[in-house]
């Protein structure tokens, strides 16, 4: 029986994870702003707290107290975050600063925090819940991009450092899924920047406002195979979640390999010359 802590958990992905840890018989310690999910469960085994993780401290506090729920952490889940949408020249500093405080500096808080807990237990596994925006990025979330980049960055490079340690990382980067993310509860629309960007935001915005609520994922499922990277011996470093995420992170490869084969030669010019 695992202890599963999940942050964001009273909507989406967060709550589809909560359902399927608790139904596999784990138990779960999981954050919300709010009013907390209807979730069926034994008192014993499911344990919800109330945070802000824009607040530095209660982004470290919450741990502690997910610990002294169940004396044990084995799955932490940083799932929490919003989007930010809208043209990159118009957003402003406090609308970049908020969503960094809660896309990327409160999940390396609560990392930071519950590693100590997972070095004395010498097990645990750390599941960043980054998107394909993180990968393959399009007009319109410039700084949801950069945000998600972030913390793919801080995924790979923590799996290097924490691997010896018997600790797992796991960035999952999912395309759209059937969840309120676009709605105005969860993403946030800066200025669009309509008049010198109708073609590229504008039209961005638009497709969003399209497709929301009849994207391809389903969030239950997407849970499920969580699930099962967690109870992987070999679990990814990487985990894509959805066909479009699939088709865009391979278009990006190819982008970048072409890119690469293309600007070879100037790039290897840079080196020294070698003595001869």
């Amino acid at each position: 029986m695992k202890v599963w802590f999940i942050t964001g958990m009273s909507r989406g992905l967060g709550l589809s994870l909560a359902k399927a840890a608790l139904g596999s018989g784990d138990k779960v310690v999981g954050t919300v702003r709010s009013n907390p999910p209807n979730l069926s469960a034994e008192a014993d085994r499911l344990c919800i707290l109330r945070a802000d993780m824009s607040d530095p401290e209660n982004a470290v506090r919450v741990v502690h107290d997910a610990f002294a729920a169940f004396g044990r952490l084995d799955v932490i889940v940083n799932n929490a975050g919003y989007g930010l949408l809208g043209a990159a020249e118009t957003s402003t500093d406090a609308e970049m600063q908020h969503l960094f405080e809660v896309d990327v500096f409160a999940p390396i808080r609560i990392t930071r925090t519950a590693l100590a807990y997972m070095r004395r237990q010498g097990s645990g596994h750390v599941v960043n819940i980054t998107s394909i925006a993180g990968r393959a990025p399009g007009p319109a979330i410039a700084l949801y991009a950069a945000a998600k980049h972030a913390l793919e960055g801080f995924s790979v490079s923590l799996a290097q450092e924490v691997a010896p340690l018997g600790i797992k990382v796991t960035a999952v980067a999912p395309g759209q899924f059937r969840t309120d993310f676009l709605d105005e509860t969860s993403a946030r629309l800066g200025n669009s920047g309509q008049d010198a960007y109708a073609e590229t935001v504008g039209a961005a915005l638009a497709g969003l406002r399209q497709v929301n609520h009849n994207q391809l994922g389903d969030p239950d499922r997407a849970a499920q195979v969580i699930l099962d990277a967690i109870r992987s011996e070999d679990p990814p470093l990487h985990l894509l979640l959805g066909s479009d995420a699939l088709r865009r992170a391979r278009e990006k490869l190819d982008d970048l390999v072409r890119e690469m084969a293309g600007w070879e030669a100037r790039t290897v010019s840079t080196d020294h010359t070698a003595p001869e």
